[in-house]
């Protein structure tokens, strides 16, 4: 979801301070109204210099640099109205919005109680400011946000404004019902109200019934094609339907590329051209994953890399995007070291991560940078504490790093693929990657480790480097944890997925940790139970591989261990499956 979404709605239809040149906020007002803020902000910015002790433009300029996501700029501001306006006391809630963003809750509500305590019997704009703050912060508070509301709709219930924010605290708390009765009390006093009609749309969005949403939005924009506002929601309807569960590739490309389309008729209506507003559009576009037209946008705002450190952020995106992660970690790491922290984002940690796993780190690496590290770590130990955090804060990352892990897995870049496993698989009451993730990270080790076993030894099978062995017995120990744990799931989806083909490999790397010369024979059990599992299910045919493997294991077992009784039957077995296995023959005639 667009981040500064709410912020952009509460902006609408403003009604704050009695005592403001009304000719020049006019202005201003009617521009933030279309969501040119490019614009706002610079008459806003000229009204401060005409009218200095007026700390209500100060305040309105404060927001505008909020919706901007410049958090400390707008403390600056609202700060200098309370000093140049002490009266004027709505900076105070200013204050408390970012005290919000912060997730101060208490400094808020005492910059709160400042801003309403000497209210006047008319007055309501800090209350309804106040409402609109809860409403539109990160970690919403919507029954606060109503419970001020309410004292703000007692002192004045002609201005629209109040409804409106109303309508959106019981959208909040998924009360479809009172948010569309509030959007319809909006309609009494404006029947016009586009504000109004497009929270009903929304209303409708929430229901996840994007075709209708859709098909209201765009039959307000045919109404009204100058309002800015309805492409916006439009864009975001189409990356929110995007995004659900089920959702085809080519639907996702379909749907964003609506969405794309959508915002960019939003910037050339509300005719803010601003560098602020291509920066929103960046947002957009990085929530969306439309990194093609994000490259666009990059490229003009690089010649501008002061502006916002966000831009090193689209830089680094770009970069994770054509796979070059040390570029990827030195424009992040750029980012990171000139970015307040509550501008960063989870997705900044998880590229970050990922990008440490593919490379494990970059040499010489300024290490003050990382957000999370340590000296003694690897690359990868910082990547995976980067990508936990980053799941940690948005849940719905453990999907991309599940998606990322299969991706490498595919690319056959094992080393890169088992941490983005393994860290998946750690979230065990999220079970939609959970099995999948533990299979694959156990046969990986297996197949790692079977690497490396190979290379440690010459062609006649000894052992000529005991280090390569050693990291190879460690990968096998390793799968196996991973391989049981699908082994012994009660869980029918993934033991039909996943069963035959984990005892498969936990046989193997039961096998590989074995001593052979004098073997323990654990992998015999696993075999066996793979054997029996094959049977059961009738998959003989499709897995004759694993079942000459099986059988050609276990004889051998039997074999050195001289019961030729047991070798002899499993070794006719194989030749059952494969006639002409001349390895088994050979064997089976020494044990006669």
């Amino acid at each position: 979801m667009m981040k500064n979404c709410k912020l952009l709605w509460s902006l609408l239809l403003a009604g704050s301070a009695s005592t403001i040149n009304a000719q020049s906020l006019k202005d201003a007002r009617a521009a933030i109204e279309v969501e040119n803020y490019g614009k706002a902000k610079i008459l806003l910015q000229q009204l401060v210099v005409k009218q200095p002790k007026n700390g209500d433009n100060y305040f309105y300029l404060g927001q505008i640099y909020l919706v901007n996501d410049r958090v400390d700029s707008a403390a600056a501001i609202f700060s200098q109205g309370l000093a140049t306006d002490p009266k004027s006391t709505i900076n105070n809630v200013g204050l408390g919005h970012i005290d919000l963003l912060k997730k101060d809750k208490a400094a808020a509500e005492s910059k709160f109680a400042l801003a309403i305590t000497k209210l006047g019997k008319k007055e309501y704009e800090p209350l309804l400011e106040i409402g609109r703050a809860y409403i539109s912060t990160s970690d919403p508070d919507y029954a606060k946000a109503l419970d001020y509301l309410t004292q703000a709709k007692a002192k004045n219930s002609k201005d629209i404004a109040i409804p409106l924010a109303i309508g959106d605290a019981y959208r909040g708390l998924k009360e479809g019902s009172l948010a569309y009765t509030s959007y319809g009390d909006a309609m009494d006093i404006d029947q016009n109200s586009l504000r109004a009609k497009i929270g009903q749309a929304i209303i409708v969005r929430g229901a996840h019934a994007f075709d209708e949403a859709i098909k209201q939005l765009q039959s307000i924009a045919t109404e009204t094609p100058t309002y800015a506002p309805t492409y916006r929601e439009l864009a975001e309807t189409y990356y929110q339907w995007s995004k659900m569960s089920g959702t085809s590739d080519e639907k996702y490309v379909e749907l964003n590329k609506k969405g794309v389309a959508n915002y960019k008729k939003y910037l050339e209506v509300s005719g803010d051209n601003s560098l602020d507003a291509k920066i929103r559009y960046a947002d957009f576009l990085v929530y969306a994953r439309q990194y093609e037209e994000l490259k666009t946008v990059s490229e003009e705002l690089a010649k501008n890399p002061s502006i916002d450190p966000k831009i090193y952020r689209y830089l680094g995106y770009l970069a994770f995007q054509g796979k070059n992660y040390a570029k990827t970690q030195e424009y992040l790491d750029q980012m990171f070291s000139k970015m307040e922290k509550d501008r960063i984002i989870p997705l900044d940690y998880m590229y970050l991560g990922i990008s440490e796993i593919a490379s494990n780190g970059i040499p010489k690496r300024d290490i003050t940078t990382i957000p999370i590290s340590s000296k003694n770590k690897t690359g990868s130990q910082n990547g995976m504490m980067h990508i936990k955090k980053a799941i940690d804060l948005d849940k719905e990352l453990l999907a991309e790093t599940a998606e990322f892990g299969f991706a490498k897995y595919q690319d056959r870049d094992l080393e890169t693929a088992i941490p983005l496993f393994e860290l998946v698989a750690q979230y065990k009451n999220i079970t939609t990657y959970l099995y999948d993730a533990n299979y694959f990270a156990g046969e990986s080790y297996y197949q790692v480790g079977f690497k490396k076993d190979t290379e440690s030894k010459d062609p006649e099978g000894k052992i000529v480097n005991q280090e390569l062995r050693d990291q190879a017995l460690a990968d096998f120990q390793k799968a196996l944890p991973y391989l049981s744990f699908i082994d012994t799931t009660t869980n029918n989806e993934a033991r039909d997925k996943y069963l035959i083909n984990a005892l498969y490999y936990k046989s193997l790397s039961e096998l590989g940790l074995d001593n052979l010369e004098q073997p323990k024979g654990d992998f015999v059990q696993s075999f066996q139970k793979l054997i029996s599992t094959i049977n059961e299910r009738g998959t003989r045919e499709k897995n004759k591989a694993y079942l000459v493997d099986a059988h050609t294991y276990i004889g051998l077992f039997y074999y050195l261990k001289q019961d030729m009784a047991h070798a002899k039957e499993n070794f006719q077995k194989v030749l059952e499956v494969d006639p002409t296995n001349e390895a088994v023959k050979g064997y089976l005639g020494m044990s006669k």
